[in-house]
């Protein structure tokens, strides 16, 4: 297995102890477990209609486990309604132990999207980084969404354990490496592959508002970027990049209607 396969299984493995800390996963989350575990086994299946099976099944689970649909799982609220910069709503956090599950299972049944390019990485870090966080946070700064805020609350670190552990890195490996790898390994072409992992990811921003769909989609396409020239491990840094500027220099999550 490649290196970026090992590292992103201990993030997996930390994250689960910082959310296993504040909450609890109950007996009633087994059959999801099992049935998890049983659609892994089958998309990495040599017979085609195991295969189809075994990803048809992880894409129910997987709507079901990003939306909370699932039960046994007890996910601990560890911030609530906290205003955490001046002028902005309140912002509430809960440790997920369910949507980490979706990222856990690309790492299983899929470890051949898992890619490091060091001839990319500089590239990304130096140049698409940098794009994608004045693309987004300026973006957002034009359409009223955010205002220059510096902060660092208490809960910031907490925040960062988060973000880092249980969203950014289970987001990549949905968006970047189960849609957009799969995508290219199936279709043999990049720029559908990245145009559909962008769209997907800001259409699961569209609840936000149509504002959100349109920055996360240009975010999509930054660490889609990254993904594609630098690997896996660096569209992660990406987006944990932009958030924690996002959290700690401008209005988080955004400003309050006036």
């Amino acid at each position: 297995m490649p290196v970026p396969y090992w590292i992103a299984l201990f993030l997996f493995t930390l994250g689960y102890a910082l959310a296993l800390k504040h909450g609890e996963i109950s007996l009633g989350a087994l059959p999801v477990l099992v049935a998890l575990l049983g659609s892994a086994l089958l998309a990495r299946r040599a017979v085609l209609w195991q295969t189809t099976l075994g990803h048809s099944l992880f894409l129910v689970l997987a709507l079901g486990l990003a939306l909370h649909w699932l039960p046994g799982f007890h996910n601990a609220k560890v911030i609530d309604d906290v205003v955490l910069s001046r002028g902005a709503t309140p912002f509430s956090m809960n440790l997920n132990l369910d949507k980490p599950l979706i990222g856990l299972w690309v790492l299983l049944a899929c470890p051949w999207l898992i890619v490091l390019r060091p001839r990319g990485m500089l590239l990304s870090l130096a140049v698409l980084r940098p794009l994608t966080l004045i693309a987004c946070l300026g973006g957002a700064w034009a359409l009223g969404l955010v205002a220059w805020a510096p902060n660092w609350p208490d809960v910031a670190w907490l925040w960062l354990a988060n973000n880092l552990l249980l969203v950014s890195l289970t987001e990549e490996l949905l968006f970047r490496g189960y849609i957009q790898g799969g995508l290219e390994r199936l279709f043999k072409h990049e720029g559908l592959a990245l145009g559909a992992a962008s769209l997907l990811f800001g259409l699961a921003h569209l609840p936000l508002g149509w504002q959100w769909f349109y920055l996360s989609t240009l975010a999509g396409v930054g660490y889609g970027l990254a993904y594609r020239h630098g690997g896996l491990l660096v569209a992660v840094w990406c987006h944990v990049f932009v958030n924690l500027v996002h959290f700690s220099l401008f209005t988080y999550p955004m400003l309050a209607p006036a």
